[in-house]
């Protein structure tokens, strides 16, 4: 499977049969009080409970999975703040091949031991896209490793539309999807499971207002650079990818944005209400329905992807004492 090439909806049922037994069918969960308060019945997919705890898992797999032998032999390489790290390293360490992983300083510590404790050897460059990318092509020139992408790469698109096309048969008579959106990879794959499926379910997303590019590329049509990220949503500061992008500006209806104070709430909420332990980023998509936007749409059953669970639990008494 090339990666570089644009995805379209086959891919979704052959990376289900590729993965089957590979990831978990997570469970969908529902909560009363947060339907209360979004005006319309939320139904959370809870990727947090994926091995390496978070969605990420499958994107990773699914690449590892379709690697050639040769290509295999070389190991795998990417960049991450810590989800995709984690997630390709356990891939590559139950396949039995070397795994690099550049990591930008700032990374929580528990992201960072999932790495080592998956036998990652890490590289550590400055928090921005550039630098990112910069040492991510050396280690690739030096080692041979094969570059998975985080989000811009097609093997990962399509392992990441399991997650959307779980939630479809899992849940009747949805009227929308919304996943969180930084690259655009569990987006990208979202929309590609909700075509293959054909049903009506609507596609919407949300992201961090420090972090909005994805929200400003959808309302312009032209994909747009990313601000200068200053978010408590780690995950989500990063570029949108070309390879997503060109699956997202066709299919999706909206891009909701919210601050991290919204956020904050959302993620106190998820914790108090409905006892489940995910990190700030993954709480968007609860901040957006929060605010009512779903319910004003007229939606009745909205379906939110709770995407990671690696909270660095140190900081989880700072983030109650900022919403309180």
């Amino acid at each position: 499977m090339e990666a570089r090439l644009v995805p379209g909806v086959g891919v979704v049922a052959e990376a289900r049969t590729r993965l089957r037994g590979v990831v978990r069918c997570t469970p969908v969960l529902t909560c009363p009080a947060l339907s209360e308060q979004a005006g319309c019945e939320l139904f959370l997919k809870c990727e947090n409970l994926q091995h390496a705890g978070a969605f990420k898992y499958r994107g990773a797999s699914h690449a590892v999975a379709v690697l050639t032998d040769e290509q295999a032999a070389r190991g795998v390489a990417t960049h991450s703040s810590g989800n995709h790290g984690g997630a390709l390293a356990l891939a590559a360490k139950r396949r039995g091949i070397p795994c690099h992983v550049v990591v930008p300083k700032g990374t929580t510590k528990r992201k960072v031991q999932a790495m080592e404790d998956a036998d990652a050897c890490l590289h550590w460059c400055e928090d921005n896209q550039a630098a990112r990318e910069a040492a991510c092509a050396e280690v690739c020139a030096a080692t041979g490793a094969e570059l998975v992408h985080p989000y811009d790469d097609a093997r990962v698109v399509a392992g990441q539309s399991t997650c959307a096309a779980e939630v479809l048969e899992q849940v009747s008579d949805l009227d929308a999807i919304v996943p969180p959106v930084g690259g655009g990879g569990l987006l990208s794959g979202t929309c590609l499971a909700v075509a293959a499926s054909g049903q009506s379910v609507h596609v919407h997303a949300a992201e961090p207002k420090n972090a909005d590019d994805a929200a400003r590329s959808l309302a312009t049509g032209i994909r747009q650079p990313p601000p200068p990220a200053n978010t408590i949503c780690e995950g989500l500061k990063t570029a949108l990818g070309e390879i997503p992008w060109a699956i997202i500006k066709e299919h999706v209806r909206s891009i909701e944005v919210v601050d991290d104070d919204q956020v904050l709430h959302a993620w106190r909420a998820v914790l108090s209400e409905a006892r489940i332990i995910i990190e700030p980023a993954c709480a968007v998509p609860v901040a957006a329905a929060l605010t009512g936007v779903f319910a004003k749409l007229g939606y009745q059953r909205v379906a939110l992807i709770l995407t990671g669970g690696n909270i660095d639990l140190d900081r989880i008494p700072e983030f109650l004492e900022r919403t309180a």
